[in-house]
């Protein structure tokens, strides 16, 4: 297995487009040098396309989904909740595996916003990363807690989107 000298985290937060595709494309380039990938989709339980486009990598490549589906625009369910915590608790023996040398938490920022885990414990994984696993962390509302810890932190802004023309998520592009 290809080994990183060094693993940072990286966050990418903010209310612009790009997050989740930043991640991916940065899972993309890392395939190219036959890295091991674990992504971990919070709040996430439908069958997006960048699934079925990255099961072409079940070598390097494992997509876990800890979520239902998208419940952004009401309250959480416990069950919602459950899936989290028990994503958490495996994320802890991913990380530590020595299997993967990149771990994605899709959509982490979100589920702490919305109180499905807790600032501390994620914390606490962040701190317990190896020296040589590259941790990325996606989703609005990134805590501050987060942003001081992490190594890297990018913010998509938006500036200008055409949703707002009324043009809704196309396929190939946005979904």
């Amino acid at each position: 297995m290809v080994e990183l000298e060094r693993g940072y985290t990286q966050v990418y937060t903010g209310d612009g487009k790009g997050k989740t595709t930043a991640a991916l494309g940065l899972t993309l380039r890392a395939i190219g040098y036959n890295l091991k990938i674990f992504i971990a989709q919070f709040i996430k339980g439908m069958e997006y396309n960048e699934i079925k486009a990255l099961r072409e990598f079940k070598d390097n490549v494992t997509i876990k989904q800890y979520g239902k589906g998208c419940f952004i625009r009401k309250k959480p369910s416990e069950a919602d909740i459950k899936m989290a915590e028990n994503g958490l608790k495996e994320i802890r023996q991913v990380l530590t595996s020595g299997i993967y040398n990149i771990v994605i938490l899709d959509e982490i920022n979100v589920a702490l916003h919305f109180n499905l885990i807790k600032v501390k414990d994620l914390v606490e994984i962040i701190k317990a990363k190896p020296e040589k696993v590259e941790l990325i962390l996606t989703g609005r509302k990134a805590k501050k807690e987060i942003l001081e810890i992490a190594d890297l932190v990018t913010e998509m802004k938006e500036i200008k989107h055409y949703y707002t023309r009324g043009v809704m998520a196309r396929e190939g592009i946005e979904k």
